[in-house]
């Protein structure tokens, strides 16, 4: 494990931290740190970096309550720039989305691995910045009385399709559910990360009930 003093800030006593989910392995954003806020983050166990616009240090969550419980800090092979690990209490972007890295700028001949946090920057980007002819703008313009009516449909679609014990079918039909479903979150503001949240918990609960039930 290497000391602070042997990491290299450049001349404005910076360096560059690129800020990774430990969950999804996404990169959520790219930041600076100066000796005191790594101190900090390594202090409180939370990601502190230095605003180079405001010129001041900045406890990611301070304000939104989306703060980043640090997991690990390593640095490169040259020692002038830091990978940060993190588990993260909310969006990581100042604009509501997971990740600050939306914009494609160029796409090979190897389309992206799908993800279901892909399709939720996807979905998120299509109630921000409208596009025409969009069926997901068309749900967002409507609002969320429309959105609840087509999960309901989709809903009905799956036990229709789940009676008749056609696997295909039922796919099919999930999946239009799960995105309908997808759309509703956006609209409400909820995150994978806060249905992650409510399942994990819903384990321990499980697991306490089963332990409770065993030593009676």
């Amino acid at each position: 494990m290497i000391q602070i003093d042997e990491l290299k800030f450049d001349e404005k006593g910076l360096i560059p931290a690129v800020v990774v989910d430990a969950e999804t392995n996404k990169v959520l954003t790219l930041a600076y740190m100066n000796k005191e806020s790594l101190k900090i983050s390594m202090e409180k166990g939370l990601a502190c970096f230095w605003s180079r616009s405001r010129k001041e240090l900045w406890l990611k969550g301070e304000t939104s309550g989306n703060y980043q419980h640090i997991v690990s800090i390593t640095a490169d092979c040259d020692r002038d720039a830091l990978t940060v690990l993190v588990k993260k209490d909310g969006p990581a972007c100042h604009l509501g989305t997971d990740s600050c890295f939306n914009d494609l700028v160029y796409a090979g001949e190897t389309p992206p691995a799908f993800s279901l946090e892909g399709l939720m920057q996807l979905i998120a980007g299509r109630k921000t910045d409208k596009k025409e002819g969009s069926y997901t703008t068309y749900l967002f313009e409507k609002g969320i009385d429309k959105i609840l009516k087509k999960v309901g449909e989709e809903c009905t679609e799956v036990i229709i399709a789940g009676k008749g014990n056609d696997k295909k079918e039922t796919v099919y039909e999930i999946a239009d559910l799960c995105y309908h479903v997808m759309v509703l979150m956006i609209e409400m503001g909820i995150s994978l990360e806060d249905i992650h949240t409510e399942l994990a918990s819903r384990h321990v609960i499980d697991k306490k009930v089963k332990q409770e039930k065993m030593t009676k």
